[in-house]
């Protein structure tokens, strides 16, 4: 059963990789399962975009390889998600629109901060996750290559290309142009502001094929594309603060394993320097996490492979739950890496 509670962890006063310092800042983390006395069985799963901790519970659990009852895994949630530090429970003066730029960098350096000072972690076994969850399993096996054994990144990549580049900054302006955003210091929500946000998602998220086959209908009992957009993607970001979901897009566009200062902006220099053992699977008909971007990143890795997933589904096929069969398909993928 899905639970909402969480745990903080204080991270006292934390400088971001901008030099900028944030007091008192927070994680939010959830844990499933024990710490061996080895404390070697972790395995770290960060949420993804605009994602609840609860909410990677869909790939948790007895009938998944990430099984409570054998590994001990930690959730944490992003700067941004409105669970850790964000800027709609920031103090002043880092409240709402004057949130600090946060790097992927920033966030995986707190979570291995909880991994070492919460729990003595010594071993992470795995680290994985969806879409921008991926893009912190990179940053692990990169920036923590002695510690990382295996690294399964679903349905993202190790830096944030510039397509995806464009496409998030599309978000943005179709957020920004509601007049109530008001530079981020709305008195009344952006309704109209989060709907555009929405409808700009609508066209990524899924493939061509998947409207061609009319999946959203077959599926979701929905009689149009329009009925599509009004009934899934109008309410999807309505109860999000615009400010939270903002910090949490910035993160993402400056996302980049190679931005440490141990790699100088040498992308592939990082990549080589990942010595996990890794399964990358990208979605085979994901529009801004390509395949080509995930062959490469393979190719350049000593230990890695890239399997992609065999889905109309584009990105969400990434998403455990969303679909059965895209969902087996991974789940087999990170039992073979982890008995591997």
């Amino acid at each position: 059963m899905v639970s909402n509670a969480y745990e903080l962890f204080d991270l006292g006063d934390f400088k971001l990789q901008s030099g900028v310092t944030v007091p008192a800042a927070r994680l939010a983390y959830k844990t499933y399962g024990s710490l061996n006395a080895q404390r070697d069985n972790a395995i770290v799963f960060p949420c993804a975009y605009n994602g609840l901790i609860a909410e990677n519970e869909a790939r948790i659990g007895g009938g998944s390889p990430l099984d409570p009852a054998i590994y001990f895994i930690i959730v944490a949630g992003l700067f941004g998600n409105s669970q850790s530090t964000s800027p709609s429970n920031a103090a002043q003066p880092f409240d709402g629109p004057r949130f600090p730029e946060v790097t992927i960098n920033d966030n995986v350096r707190a979570q291995h901060r909880l991994a070492m000072e919460r729990f003595g972690v010594k071993t992470i076994k795995l680290a994985t996750g969806f879409s921008m969850g991926a893009i912190q399993a990179f940053h692990w096996a990169a920036l923590y290559p002695d510690m990382v054994e295996r690294v399964a990144p679903i349905c993202g990549a190790a830096r944030c290309s510039r397509h995806n580049y464009v496409f998030l900054a599309g978000l943005k302006a179709g957020l920004i142009a509601d007049q109530n955003f008001n530079g981020g210091e709305y008195l009344a929500k952006p309704v109209a502001g989060l709907k555009a946000f929405g409808r700009i998602y609508a066209g990524w998220a899924f493939s061509q094929a998947f409207y061609r086959e009319q999946v959203d209908i077959k599926t979701m009992a929905l009689a149009s594309a329009d009925a599509f957009l009004e009934g899934f993607w109008d309410p999807l970001f309505q109860d999000r603060d615009p400010n939270n979901l903002l910090a949490m897009l910035r993160t993402w566009q400056l996302a980049d394993i190679a931005s440490d200062g141990r790699y100088r902006g040498d992308f592939d220099l990082a990549l080589k320097s990942i010595s996990a053992k890794a399964v990358i699977m990208p979605s085979a008909t994901d529009l801004y996490f390509p395949v080509a971007d995930s062959e490469h990143e393979a190719a350049t890795m000593p230990n890695a492979v890239c399997t992609p997933i065999p889905t109309i589904w584009g990105h969400v096929a990434g998403n455990a739950g969303a679909n059965p069969l895209d969902t087996a398909f991974v789940n087999e993928r990170i039992a073979e890496l982890l008995a591997s």
